[in-house]
């Protein structure tokens, strides 16, 4: 059975005044789209409201994405002012994200940079690699680094520096390290939960208000091949 966030179980990173930081499990779609399901978003500002006491409608603004089966950071604006800088920050690449992924094959070395352009078909919400530039193509750049073996699987860290759709998933099984359970990028099976082993786990940025350097690190989802990572 897959457990979606709700107010009373939401996995809270760190929150002050302006922004808030949630664990995101497998399943919770970060905004409202044609499911018509409750999204994350909406959860947070029941949280907020219910928190604070506060009347009427509560700001929060979405910052970036994670795909709907992945885990791991979301980051959340609870002030316009917050936004706009952090929305700010992301485009100049202010923000050092950093994500493990769970692979069916080593890839060719210890460590790399992909740079593919990526293409999004709309129809199947799928998008392809290429090695040069296409029409309606978006170049992709990633860095991954091998962390450990498993006995059959192999924990990948990555980098990114471009931020375009289902980039990691792309990038990795066009080299054919295709993450575990992602049936639309060519896993065999899919997991239980419908999640896939693709967690964002650090970020690291400085706060759009006080300043202060952020570093926040999101558990890992309990499961008995994440627990073998750690």
């Amino acid at each position: 059975m897959k457990l979606l966030s709700n107010k009373s179980n939401l996995q809270i990173l760190f929150e002050d005044n302006h922004i808030i930081i949630i664990n995101k499990r497998a399943g919770d779609i970060v905004q409202g789209d044609k499911t018509g399901d409750k999204p994350l978003s909406d959860v947070v500002k029941e949280y907020v409201k219910d928190k604070y006491n506060k009347p009427g409608n509560v700001y929060l603004g979405v910052v970036h994405r994670l795909d709907r089966p992945t885990t791991g950071l979301v980051i959340f604006a609870k002030t316009s002012k917050a936004l706009t800088r952090l929305n700010a920050m992301f485009v100049s690449k202010d923000v050092n994200k950093t994500y493990w992924a769970l692979v069916h094959s080593m890839p060719p070395k210890q460590n790399d940079t992909l740079i593919n352009w990526l293409k999004k078909n709309p129809k199947n919400n799928k998008s392809t690699a290429y090695p040069k530039e296409i029409k309606e193509s978006k170049k992709a750049i990633l860095h991954y680094t091998v962390l450990k073996q498993l006995d059959r699987y192999v924990l990948l860290e990555i980098e990114l520096e471009t931020g375009r759709h289902h980039q990691i998933r792309c990038q990795l099984s066009n080299i054919g390290c295709i993450i575990r359970g992602d049936l639309k990028y060519g896993a065999d099976r899919s997991n239980k939960d419908a999640s896939i082993h693709l967690h964002a786990r650090h970020i690291e940025f400085i706060h759009p208000v006080t300043k202060e350097n952020i570093s926040i690190s999101a558990p890992l989802p309990k499961d008995p091949l994440w627990d073998a990572c750690l």
